[in-house]
């Protein structure tokens, strides 16, 4: 049975709406938010200019998007990772795992993070704080669980430099011009987050 013409639409629309995150995903990685205007990224979406007005209200709303929803994903999996009904061991190797698996997929992602912050929204910014807050503290638990020895500070800046060390690594190694070879990568960060979480 074909889908109805609503459903086709509703569908065209959604995949238009992720192909313009994805270009500005590129593009703000590239050359920054203030480089990029709405024809840019338009034209990378193979949209008119106008028509990205037709899913965002206009730049700043695109870049919101990209945000929460990959603070929404982040707090989203790890939710899962947990929610396995591993022990606690397992599931802090399972949080390593999902969070290397995440930057080595979204190296601009992670770039338009650090880097254009600031250009959201007071309301976006109060989300994605509040996302990854929400975030963080799943790793505290389960850090506090395994090491009931060590403060809540502690563990919360164990989990910060966790994820400086796997969210800088597959940019910095494409920024100087080689791309990391996944199945490498992945297993030195895994090995490297680990062996921080563990033996401080």
């Amino acid at each position: 049975m074909s889908e109805s013409p609503a459903t086709a639409r509703t569908r065209a629309k959604a995949n238009r709406r992720t192909v313009l995150l994805d270009s500005a995903a590129t593009l703000f990685a590239q050359r920054g938010f203030n480089g990029v205007s709405i024809e840019d990224l338009g034209a990378a979406a193979g949209v008119s200019g106008p028509a990205v007005y037709r899913h965002f209200s206009g730049k700043q709303a695109l870049l919101g998007a990209l945000l929460v929803g990959v603070s929404e994903d982040l707090l989203a999996g790890g939710r899962a990772v947990l929610a396995a009904g591993n022990d606690d061991a397992a599931s802090l190797r399972g949080l390593v795992a999902f969070h290397v698996d995440f930057a080595l997929a979204q190296p601009d992602v992670i770039r338009v993070q650090d880097r254009d912050f600031d250009s959201l929204s007071a309301a976006d910014r109060r989300q994605v704080r509040t996302l990854q807050r929400a975030y963080v503290e799943l790793w505290v638990d389960v850090l506090g669980r395994l090491y009931p020895d060590r403060g809540a500070e502690v563990r919360r800046l164990q989990a910060h430099a966790v994820f400086g060390l796997i969210n800088s690594t597959p940019h910095s190694v494409q920024v100087h011009g080689h791309r990391p070879i996944a199945a490498a990568a992945r297993s030195v960060l895994e090995a490297m987050a680990w062996n921080g979480l563990a033996r401080a």
